[in-house]
């Protein structure tokens, strides 16, 4: 099967880049999730085959479903320790940017990466890319950046040479950002990718089981009471809204990650084409954070667009509101009210 997904003048240019660098970055975006740290453990993998030696950095925490995968003790946080990650990129000659389509997804690292001299290269399959890169390998058809990265090493012609250090992460972020190869998986490329990956001997199960039963119990309660006590079903318009307060998190002792996945829970409804959650952030004042999941051809990245100051996949977007969560409660309103015109109230 042909997976090939450099041209050759691109991938003359990513060996050339990658040849001629002393200090390479690898970074991910904000708040990474499995497919931001999967990628970004794969490549760098390939990146010591070759003979090099990266540093990962990210911007700040990951869920703790996360932090059982290889090498993770050896990443870098840029909110920890600041003054060795600018370091590190300052004096970098080259930066993969991986899962993320401009600098501001870094977060406080913007400013950092921004003023890093380094050429940078962009892995990502996210929508409009932004960034001022020496190559862009943008592939918004992909179901994740951890696939793109699998794509790459194979043209590489080096996958035989790599083990499992390689191949569970790269698993990891394709599972995760399928949601368990349930959307935006059905290419069958995916699962030719999946074999050759499972050919390096993990158990699959396992990764799942890490991924998705791994919760505390306070976790499991705070779900339930998402779905009980806070989920608003529009049954006419076929969607819901949920929101997390930082009173919802302090009760039940909130902890990264624990709201993983779960804006996906109401699709269980029968009939329901739009799941909208809002969480409060946990620092800032009048900032809440959006995830929007739809599906078949009920596109929810156009609801991120018009309403949340966002985008992203036609059936996984996310955004953010400068306000209340009360007022974003509102705006959630409307743009329900807005999707079930856009598409009707048939099925």
């Amino acid at each position: 099967m042909d997976i090939r997904i450099l041209t050759d003048q691109e991938l003359q240019l990513l060996n050339d880049s990658i040849a001629s660098a002393r200090h390479i970055v690898v970074c991910c975006h904000k708040s990474p999730d499995g497919d931001a740290i999967g990628s970004s453990l794969g490549w760098a993998e390939y990146l010591r085959l070759v003979g090099k030696n990266p540093s990962i950095i990210i911007p700040d925490a990951y869920p703790d479903f996360l932090q059982w995968l290889p090498r993770t003790n050896e990443v870098i946080r840029y909110d920890k320790h600041r003054d060795k990650a600018e370091q590190l990129m300052a004096g970098a000659d080259l930066i993969f940017c991986l899962d993320f389509n401009a600098t501001s997804r870094v977060g406080e690292m913007k400013a950092a990466l921004d003023r890093s001299p380094a050429s940078k290269i962009m892995f990502d399959h996210h929508l409009a890319p932004q960034m001022d890169t020496v190559l862009e390998v943008s592939r918004q058809q992909l179901s994740s950046t951890s696939e793109l990265v699998f794509r790459i090493v194979w043209q590489e012609g080096v996958f035989d040479r790599l083990d499992k250090n390689f191949a569970v992460p790269v698993y990891c972020g394709m599972m995760t950002d399928t949601g368990g190869f349930v959307y935006n998986s059905s290419n069958c490329e995916i699962f030719f990718i999946v074999s050759q990956l499972m050919s390096k001997g993990f158990d699959k199960d396992k990764i799942y089981r890490y991924v998705y039963h791994n919760y505390s119990e306070q976790c499991i309660r705070f779900r339930g009471y998402l779905m009980y006590e806070k989920l608003h079903y529009h049954p006419q318009q076929k969607a819901s809204y949920f929101t997390i307060t930082r009173a919802d998190m302090i009760r039940f002792r909130y902890l990264k990650g624990d709201a993983e996945g779960v804006v996906n829970e109401p699709l269980r409804i029968k009939g329901l084409r739009l799941s909208i959650s809002m969480r409060e952030d946990t620092e800032k004042d009048n900032l809440v954070w959006v995830s929007l999941r739809s599906v078949d051809h009920y596109h929810c990245n156009v609801i991120a667009e018009k309403f949340f100051n966002g985008g992203g996949h036609p059936n996984a977007a996310g955004g953010h509101l400068h306000c209340s969560i009360a007022d974003a409660e509102e705006i959630a309103k409307n743009a329900i009210e807005y999707f079930g015109k856009l598409y009707g109230g048939g099925f």
